[in-house]
C-alpha cells in the first residue's frame, strides 16, 4: 500500500507491519470505524526525571487517556508506539505482546511506531527499555481491549462473560461453539469509546504461546533487500540538500566567510543566519562543491587537550564526587587484608558510528513542519524544532522511518533541527545528510574514563574491601555485585549533565550501556588480579566471592557451555571470563584468544555469553541483540579510539578509526537462561558490557601480561608484554 503525506509518498511494503508515514487525516477516517482503545496509564512506568509530556506534565507516560492500540472492522490490530526501530528488533517483539494479550495471531498485528502525531508520547527509544518499560504498558493496553471486546460480545450473544472465550481474534461461548462473534463483527465499524471497571487482567507466563516463541524479524528481508526506508531516503518533491559550513575543531568560531563564489554557482542558494551558514542546491555533489568554494577563517579552538592527555586532564578538572554505594568499613576491611593490590585503569573516547549517519529531510506546509529523522527521541526533537522556530508543538510533527544504527548516538538530532530551519528560511523541503567526517566530528562519545581501585583478600581468599573510584563513566555498572563486607563506590562525573564545561573537549552522550563498559572492564580485570595473587582459577573465584544466585546460575552455566576446565591465570590457553548486570539482566561472558608476542596483536578464537533477561519475547531476537553486543564490544575492547588534538578530531572515517572486521569476528555462542519468575528485562545492552573485561583477562591468561587501558591495541599490548 502507499500512504500519501502532503503529498510526499512513501512505498510501504505489504506484510511488513511498520508505517513509515502515516497521514493524520487518514488516521482518523481509519480509527472512525473500528475500536479505538482508550485508557489511563498511571504515570509509573518509565519515569525520568525532567522529561516533559504534554500538557507540561513531567514523569512517565501520560496519564491522559491514548490510544495504544486500535482494532479495525476487518480484524486487524495496530499497535501505536512512540518508540522507534533501529535494529533492535521492538517492531517485532512489541506484536507479540499485543498478539499474546489479545489472543489473535501475530500475523494479524501492524504496527506504527515513532510518528508524534499518530503515535502517544514516549520519552525515547534507549536504555534496553522497550519491552521492560513500554512493554508493560502495551500489554495493559491489549489486556484492557480483550476485555472490552469479550463484554461487548456478553451483550451481543446475551451470555455471561466468564462463559466466553477468545481464540484467533474470536469471542465464543466455551458451551456452544456455534455462538461466536470476531473481533471484526464487534467493532462493525463504529468508533467505541468505554472503560471497564478495574483493570483488566494480563495473560500469566503459563499461558503464553507467542510470547517465548523466535518471531522472523519484520525489517529483515526489506533491509537485506533494499526497500528499507531511512531518513536519508526520504525526498520530497523539490527538495533542496544542504551542505553546512563546520569549524575544525571544537571551540572554535566562524571568524569571517565569504560566500560569493558559492552564491554565483547557478543552481545554489546560500542560506545565512549569523554563524550559520548552508549552501543549498537540487545535487548533493554540487552542493558540496559550492561549499568548497566558500573562504572562511576561523577563531582557534580554546581546547589543549590531546587524546594522550585526556586522562590527567580529567582527574585534575572532574568534581570532588560521591560515594554511589558503600557498606561496611573500608579501614576495618584493610586491617582485614592478607593481600592488597590497587590498579588504574583507562578507556579512550569511542564514536558511535552507526552505519547510517545522522539524516534528516523537513518540509514546510501550511505552516506545519514535517520532519523525517533519523532519531531515537522524535517526542523530544519535536520540542525541539518547535524551540528553534518558535512555533507552538502542535505545528511541528516528526516522522521516523527505520533508523540504520543508533547506540544512543541518535538520541541527539542536530541534523534534523538544522533540515528544519533551512526549510523555513527558503521555503523548500531540506534534506541534511551528514558525511562521515561531519558523523565523526558532531558525535556525542562515550567518555574516556580513569578507573582507580584499591581491594584485598584475607588468608581464605575472600575480598575483604573494595574501594572503588571512577571518573568519566558514571556509575552505571559500578556497583559492588560481589560479597564484599566492606566497600565503597565513589563517582567523579559521568557522561550526564553536571560535569565542568572544561572538562570533555567535546560532546559526551550516551553509548550502548553508557558507562558500564568502563565500569565492568575495571572491576573484572582487578577481580581476575585479586584471583591471580589469591592463586585460584578466575571462575572458582568469582563463585568462592559471590552470593547472588542469579549471577551463580548464570556463571555456572557460561562455564559449562564453554568447556572451562579449573586452572589459575596465566595457565597460557588465552581463557577469559567476566560477569555484568545491566538493564536488570545478568550476564557472563567467557573468550579464547590467541596473542602475536612479536606484533601484539590479539585474535578472538571463540565467545560464549550466558544471559538471565527474565522472561524472553522472542528468543531469536534476543540472541541477534546478544551477538551484535558481542560484536561491537570487540571494537572497544580492541582498536575502536577517537583521536584528537586541541579540539580537532583527527579520524575523519574508517581508514583510521578502526571498526571490527569480519575476518575479526570469531565464533560465538549465546545462550539464553530460563528465568520465567522474573519479568522481562532489556536485552539490547547487557552482553556488551564485560566485552572488555573477558578480553582482557583472556589476554593476561595467554600471555601473562595485564593491559590496563582499552582499546588493547598492538602497540598497548607490546608495551604490557615489555
Amino acid at each position: 500500500m502507499t500512504r500519501h503525506d502532503h503529498d510526499h509518498e512513501l512505498e510501504v511494503p505489504a506484510g511488513w507491519g511498520f508505517v513509515e508515514t502515516f497521514d493524520r487525516r487518514d488516521f482518523l477516517k481509519l480509527t472512525s470505524t473500528g475500536l479505538l482503545v482508550m485508557l489511563t496509564i498511571e504515570p509509573v512506568f518509565g519515569r525520568q526525571e525532567g522529561a516533559r509530556q504534554p500538557g507540561g506534565r513531567r514523569g512517565g507516560y501520560p496519564s491522559d487517556p491514548n490510544a495504544y492500540v486500535h482494532i479495525g472492522a476487518d480484524g486487524r490490530v495496530t499497535c501505536l508506539v512512540g518508540k522507534i526501530e533501529m535494529g533492535q528488533g521492538a517492531m517485532t517483539s512489541l506484536p507479540q505482546l499485543a498478539a499474546e494479550e489479545l489472543n489473535v495471531p501475530l500475523t494479524r498485528v501492524d504496527i506504527v511506531m515513532g510518528d508524534t502525531d499518530v503515535c502517544p508520547w514516549d520519552m525515547g527509544t534507549f536504555g534496553s527499555l522497550s519491552i521492560r518499560q513500554f512493554g508493560p504498558v502495551l500489554r495493559a493496553a491489549a489486556a484492557e481491549a480483550r476485555a472490552m471486546l469479550v463484554a461487548m460480545a456478553a451483550d451481543r450473544l446475551q451470555m455471561p462473560a466468564a462463559s466466553l472465550e477468545v481464540v484467533d481474534g474470536v469471542v465464543r461461548s466455551t458451551a456452544d461453539r456455534t455462538k461466536h462473534a470476531s473481533y471484526g463483527e464487534l467493532t462493525a465499524g463504529k468508533r467505541i469509546e468505554r472503560r471497564l471497571e478495574g483493570q483488566a487482567a494480563v495473560e500469566p507466563v503459563s499461558a503464553y504461546t507467542v510470547v517465548g516463541k523466535s518471531a522472523p524479524r519484520r525489517d529483515g528481508r526489506d533491509k537485506v533487500t533494499g526497500k528499507a526506508k531511512f531518513a536519508g531516503d526520504v525526498v520530497p518533491k523539490d527538495a533542496l540538500h544542504a551542505r553546512i559550513l563546520r569549524v575544525p575543531a571544537h571551540g572554535a568560531t566562524i571568524e569571517q566567510a565569504d560566500v560569493a563564489a558559492a552564491s554565483a554557482v547557478p543552481g545554489v542558494r546560500v542560506i545565512r543566519d549569523g554563524d550559520f551558514i548552508a549552501v543549498l542546491h537540487p545535487h548533493r555533489d554540487e552542493a558540496d562543491r559550492a561549499l568548497d568554494l566558500v573562504k572562511a577563517t576561523f577563531t582557534k579552538s580554546p581546547s589543549t587537550v590531546t587524546d594522550e592527555t585526556i586522562f590527567d586532564h580529567l582527574v585534575k578538572t572532574a568534581p570532588a564526587g560521591r560515594a554511589a554505594a558503600e557498606g561496611g568499613n573500608l579501614a576495618n576491611g584493610e586491617k582485614l587484608a592478607a593481600q592488597t593490590v590497587e590498579e588504574k585503569y583507562l578507556k579512550g573516547y569511542v564514536s558511535h558510528a552507526a552505519m547510517e549517519t545522522h539524516s534528516a529531510v523537513a518540509a514546510v506546509e501550511d505552516g506545519k513542519v514535517t520532519v523525517w529523522a533519523g532519531t531515537q527521541t522524535p517526542f523530544p526533537l519535536k520540542s525541539q524544532v518547535a524551540r528553534a522556530l518558535n512555533l507552538p508543538e502542535d505545528k511541528v510533527r516528526v516522522i521516523t522511518p527505520y533508523v540504520g544504527g543508533g547506540f544512543g548516538g541518535k538520541s541527539a538530532s542536530q541534523q534534523a533541527i538544522e533540515a528544519a530551519r533551512l526549510a523555513m528560511a527558503s521555503g523548500r523541503p531540506v534534506r541534511v545528510v551528514f558525511s562521515r567526517e561531519e558523523e565523526l566530528f558532531f558525535d556525542t562519545f562515550d567518555p574516556a574514563a580513569v578507573i582507580t581501585i584499591r581491594a584485598g583478600l584475607d588468608a581464605q581468599k575472600k575480598i575483604v574491601f573494595w574501594d572503588y573510584t571512577v571518573i568519566g563513566a558514571g556509575e552505571r555498572g559500578a556497583a559492588q555485585f560481589y560479597d564484599v563486607p566492606n566497600h565503597r563506590t565513589f563517582v567523579r562525573s559521568g557522561w550526564g549533565g553536571g560535569n565542568p564545561p572544561d572538562m570533555h573537549p567535546f560532546a559526551v552522550g550516551p553509548w550502548r550501556a553508557p558507562g558500564a563498559n568502563a565500569n565492568a572492564f575495571a572491576r573484572e580485570s582487578h577481580v581476575d588480579v585479586l584471583a591471580a595473587k589469591a592463586g585460584m582459577d578466575p571462575v572458582e573465584f568469582r563463585l568462592r566471592n559471590l552470593t547472588d544466585a542469579r549471577m551463580k546460575r548464570v556463571l555456572e552455566t557460561a562455564a559449562k557451555t564453554f568447556g572451562w576446565t579449573p586452572k589459575p591465570a596465566p595457565s597460557g590457553r588465552g581463557f577469559g571470563v567476566a560477569c555484568g548486570i545491566d538493564a536488570d539482566t545478568y550476564v557472563a561472558n567467557m573468550a579464547e584468544v590467541k596473542v602475536d608476542k612479536a606484533t601484539g596483536r590479539i585474535q578472538v578464537v571463540r565467545l560464549v555469553s550466558a544471559q538471565d533477561m527474565g522472561v524472553v519475547v522472542n528468543p531469536e531476537g534476543a540472541r541477534q541483540q546478544m551477538e551484535g553486543c558481542l560484536t561491537m564490544g570487540l571494537g572497544y575492547a580492541l582498536s575502536e579510539e577517537v583521536r584528537f588534538r586541541n579540539g580537532e578530531v583527527l579520524d575523519k572515517n574508517f581508514d583510521t578509526y578502526e571498526l571490527p572486521r569480519f575476518s575479526q569476528v570469531p565464533k560465538i555462542e549465546t545462550v539464553l537462561v530460563p528465568s520465567s519468575d522474573q519479568a522481562s528485562h532489556g536485552g539490547g545492552e547487557p552482553a556488551i558490557v564485560p566485552m572488555g573485561g573477558v578480553l582482557a583477562n583472556a589476554v593476561f591468561d595467554a600471555v601473562g601480561a595485564r593491559v590496563r587501558q582499552l582499546p588493547m591495541t598492538p602497540a598497548r599490548v607490546k608495551a604490557a608484554l615489555a
